[in-house]
């Protein structure tokens, strides 16, 4: 079968949801992917950050073998070991915390948001001040929750009990903080928004306002999580911890899991027996693979190799902009990038993924530039020539 056969099932079988390429992946190793028909590509968004170790990491796949030999999957209502030990792993390398286990972002979000609401009850708040261009996942209040109009359309009514900010404008915020606000929800670097970064003072502020109004402050680390920006958690380039964090992608190294950190601060019970659940969460196959995550992370020294490549990038992207005028801007924190053009940016995003190179547009004029935390000054190199071939072309 070639890419057009599979494509052709596609558009038999399968609901359209997705703006695909017609391309189908089939292997991956590293920092590449081979398509049906044999094409290899430098992938620098893989997985949309789910493979932020690359792809088939060779410790996440000994792991899910010894598991899958085991057990797959253990029902919630009786121990885990695989769970408890990964609950232990992110605590240790957060803050004191107890963790709740699902299956992505967006129901990490949900569970955020529900914890959010439980916590508020008994004052009757339930509010929640996200922020615009943000990105929090596709289920209804998830949706609800991100701050772009876009992809709201069509499903109205919204989940009620959501207003919107400007990342960076603490006034905006504080302007609609009310006797039924509950928490503050945000990215520390929006990723389908464009790669905005908070600012030091932004987050400052909000953790005083949090502790003034005994509001939750919410850190979304769906994206930045489990070292892409150099550190563990991005949040933690801001010398201040959040009272809950979502985690997903990079967390299962290509298995599907998500999680809700929540601070052990928070001093009352929340969510209790029979409030909140997920049947698959946390289950062996998918702990033991997030496991061996934070395994290779330190024994090869991804955290470094991440703030080094980081720099490296960036400095190659900074040279394009001195090159290319259509070059407004770039920006982020480690591995975690940015070109902002002046131009549309998905023909210079298709153009890239037939040269061989992966990257994504968001935002209609922003190449996000993700690449995994194993990359290489080698493998940079080729990714920047390849891109800008394809500016040279463009501009």
């Amino acid at each position: 079968m070639n890419n057009q056969d599979i494509a052709n099932l596609y558009s038999e079988f399968v609901l359209p949801t997705y703006k695909q390429h017609p391309v189908c992946l089939v292997k991956g190793k590293g920092s590449r992917v081979w398509d049906i028909q044999g094409k290899a590509y430098l992938d620098f968004f893989p997985g949309w950050g789910v493979s932020g170790i690359g792809h088939c990491h060779p410790v996440v796949i000994h792991a899910i073998k010894e598991q899958v030999r085991k057990i797959i999957h253990v029902p919630n209502n009786f121990l885990n070991l695989k769970q408890a030990q990964l609950a232990k792993e992110i605590s240790k390398r957060s803050f004191p915390s107890r963790v709740f286990f699902c299956n992505s972002g967006a129901e990490a979000i949900e569970s955020a948001i529900k914890f959010a609401r439980k916590f508020g009850s008994e004052e009757g708040r339930y509010e929640i001040i996200s922020m615009e261009q943000s990105f929090h996942g596709r289920t209804l209040a998830a949706l609800t929750a991100t701050g772009q109009e876009k992809f709201h359309h069509g499903f109205e009514p919204l989940v009620s009990g959501f207003r919107y900010a400007q990342l960076n404008n603490f006034e905006s915020v504080k302007r609609l903080v009310n006797e039924k606000t509950v928490a503050i929800l945000l990215e520390l670097i929006q990723g389908e928004g464009g790669i905005h970064v908070a600012t030091q003072e932004f987050v400052k502020k909000l953790e005083a306002l949090c502790k003034e109004k005994n509001l939750l402050l919410i850190f979304d680390e769906v994206q930045t999580g489990m070292g892409r920006t150099g550190k563990w958690f991005v949040y933690q380039h801001y010398g201040i911890e959040p009272d809950l964090m979502v985690l997903a992608k990079t967390l299962g190294g290509g298995a599907p899991i998500g999680a809700l950190v929540a601070h052990k601060r928070i001093q009352k019970e929340v969510l209790t027996p029979g409030t909140h659940a997920s049947t698959y969460g946390g289950n062996p196959l998918a702990a033991s693979a997030s496991l061996a995550v934070f395994k290779a992370v330190e024994r090869e020294k991804l955290l470094q190799n991440a703030q080094e490549m980081g720099i490296y990038l960036k400095n190659k992207l900074e040279e394009l902009k001195t090159k290319y005028s259509i070059i407004k801007e770039v920006r982020g924190i480690g591995l975690m990038l940015g070109v902002e053009l002046s131009i549309s940016g998905v023909k210079i995003s298709n153009k890239c993924m037939e040269r061989g190179l992966l990257i994504n547009c968001t935002q209609e004029k922003v190449l996000r530039i993700v690449p995994a935390m194993t990359v290489s000054k080698r493998l940079i190199d080729q990714a920047v020539r390849i891109l800008d071939q394809v500016l040279g072309e463009t501009s």
